[in-house]
């Protein structure tokens, strides 16, 4: 499960390229799932016709030459290690490769060290030494960002090919909002190595867009470094070792030359791979646009009265907050995101309008292809479950018009004819937009003399309450102390000389 950036924030997708096919996630608490079977991953058209006309680099010369490739387990780290090794001995020359794996088998730390010039039997050490590395290869930011592959970093001698693609880590999982500190590591390497000395780039996110999967990712990688004339290894040692290794040989081929490709002529190919990926997050800094898209989406999520009442608290903030602070638009901002967020909950009548859209099945198209079937998997409340967890039965393809028919019933949401509004979840989430709401409005007329900082953090409370069913209960009730006490501290702020907001 991988993080995804959209324009109502940060969302989760499971990642195709790196999912181990044992469907575990579907056993963990989730209202809707979808698996398909059969068929396979779609890959782009012409996929793997890399560009043959590229110039060939002046490589390194000189009998020595230290290599460190740092990644994670399960994504190629330790075949890069291997594919260099075997080039190595097919030119005739002495080689030692050192995989420092440690307990990583799939996600773990993984760091191969190469070195040319020292074979088995030599009396040097394996391990490339500090500050002796001529080339760092860095798969994965973090795990490059480590003070093992740093310490082999030499100012003026070293050179570092980086992947600047975020991969997720366990601390994740109790962190959602946890970015990596991609910017503060490539500072610090270029601060070991001088100004210059770094190539950086999304390698994942280039491969997956020309060759249709992420696993293509450090074969990119080593292509782009050789193009640099940072691997002393001829180009068809490389590729011969890529065809004895017997593996997706000509994705690998492919990989390598895009990489090149991508090292001699980065805008063309970044551009050809732009055409490929999603259209990008929209921009939120303009608050105007956010508001809109968010009113958009509640009018397509109920109708434009629902939309309306979203519209009538972010208008009354705005006045108030641009009275009370003339420069600052962050509250505005901050219940748009947040009172969206709570009205824009996901019951049964939202997965269903989801599921009927055509963009569904146009992303469906587009990543998969062949013979394929779909299973729906959901756990709507009312059908219950156990200790309090709703239990997802499978349902065929027969549901897509099913899923039409309720989507237009969504108008039903929240009245009495609503046959899912009185479950006690879709109760507490009605009832968490009214209290929501009347918080706010409660503290406008007073904004000038509460404590902005509150009051902000109060408005940003529902980010903190995530998940759905039992999850979500669990997260309401953790955020529920924080809850209280701001309104506690609010409500004592002192009411004299209260500015008059209302119109003349």
């Amino acid at each position: 499960v991988v993080p995804v950036e959209t324009e109502f924030g940060r969302k989760r997708a499971i990642d195709q390229s790196s999912c181990n096919k044992d469907f575990s996630c579907v056993d963990g608490f989730c209202p809707s799932f979808v698996t398909v079977h059969g068929g396979r991953l779609r890959k782009p058209e012409a996929a793997l016709v890399a560009p043959d006309d590229l110039p060939e680099p002046v490589l390194p010369s000189g009998e020595h030459w230290n290599m460190l490739i740092a990644g994670i387990g399960g994504t190629g780290v330790v075949t890069a290690g291997a594919l260099l090794g075997m080039a190595a001995h097919l030119e005739g020359r002495p080689v030692s490769v050192l995989d420092v794996t440690g307990l990583a088998q799939k996600g773990g730390a993984v760091i191969s060290h190469i070195r040319l010039g020292s074979g088995a039997g030599s009396a040097q050490s394996h391990r490339v030494p500090a500050g002796e590395a001529d080339l760092l290869l860095g798969c994965d930011v973090l795990v490059t960002g480590g003070a093992e592959a740093l310490d082999t970093l030499g100012e003026g001698r070293s050179f570092a090919v980086l992947n600047l693609h975020e991969t997720i880590t366990g601390a994740f999982i109790r962190n959602p909002d946890m970015s990596l500190p991609v910017r503060q590591i490539r500072r610090v390497i270029e601060s070991r190595i001088g100004a210059g000395r770094v190539a950086a780039l999304d390698v994942t996110a280039l491969a997956a867009a020309l060759l249709g999967d992420a696993i293509a990712t450090n074969p990119f990688l080593l292509g782009h470094a050789w193009q640099l004339g940072k691997i002393p290894l001829s180009r068809a040692s490389i590729e011969q070792a890529i065809r004895l290794n017997g593996q997706a040989v000509e994705m690998n081929l492919a990989a390598f030359a895009w990489g090149r490709a991508a090292a001699h002529d980065p805008k063309r190919i970044e551009a050809r791979a732009r055409a490929r990926l999603p259209e990008p997050v929209p921009q939120t800094a303009d608050l105007d646009a956010l508001i809109s898209r968010c009113r958009d989406d509640l009018v397509a999520y109920q109708d434009a009265r629902y939309a309306g009442r979203f519209m009538e608290l972010v208008a009354a903030v705005r006045a108030a907050e641009a009275a009370a602070r003339p420069e600052s638009h962050e509250l505005t901002e901050a219940v748009a995101r947040n009172f969206h967020k709570l009205m824009a909950y996901k019951d049964e009548y939202e997965v269903a309008r989801l599921y009927a859209r055509p963009e569904f099945r146009r992303a469906l198209e587009a990543r998969f292809e062949g013979d394929y079937s779909l299973r729906f998997h959901l756990a709507p409340p009312w059908l219950g479950g156990h200790g309090g967890h709703s239990r997802k039965r499978e349902f065929g393809i027969w549901m897509l018009p099913a899923f039409r028919i309720l989507a237009r019933l969504r108008p039903l949401r929240g009245t009495r004819f609503d046959p899912f509004g009185h479950t006690e979840e879709r109760r507490s989430e009605r009832a968490l937009i009214t209290r929501y709401e009347s918080s706010i409005r409660t503290l406008l007329p007073r904004l000038a003399r509460l404590n902005f900082e509150d009051v902000l953090a109060l408005a940003r409370l529902p980010g903190r309450i995530r998940g759905f069913g039992h999850v979500k209960e669990a997260s309401l009730r953790a955020a529920e102390p924080e809850w209280r006490r701001l309104e506690a501290a609010l409500a004592a702020e002192p009411l004299d000389e209260v500015p008059r907001l209302a119109a003349e």
